[in-house]
């Protein structure tokens, strides 16, 4: 059993949720160090995340984000520091692409 699972249900369709993944992934690698290969599906993406003590899988459907990751001993100590950072960054990204774009002026 995954130590964390993030679960994220959404309504933006596989393109969309495809380039909220990416970004995700790319944040992994540059604040976490993490390393993880991106595999693109017909109605699911898999993003495979691994470094020293964790690994995981984020699965991207039209209508879901959906986190697992396992924890090793030394890092199961900051498990709700990692899930919340996590947590974070889906969601702000997430909450990123619902806000409406800003109108132009005349």
């Amino acid at each position: 059993m995954p130590d964390i699972q993030i679960t994220r249900d959404h309504a933006l369709g596989l393109p969309e949720a495809r380039k909220i993944a990416f970004k995700w992934a790319e944040m992994a690698e540059e604040k976490f160090d993490m390393e993880c290969n991106y595999e693109e599906g017909k109605t699911e993406d898999l993003v495979t995340f691994t470094r020293s003590g964790v690994s995981g899988e984020l699965k991207v459907t039209r209508d879901k984000f959906e986190l697992e990751a396992k924890l090793g001993f030394l890092l199961g100590a900051f498990k709700d520091k990692i899930e919340g950072e996590i947590v974070k960054n889906l969601d702000s990204l997430l909450a990123a692409k619902k806000k409406p774009a800003a109108k132009k002026k005349a």
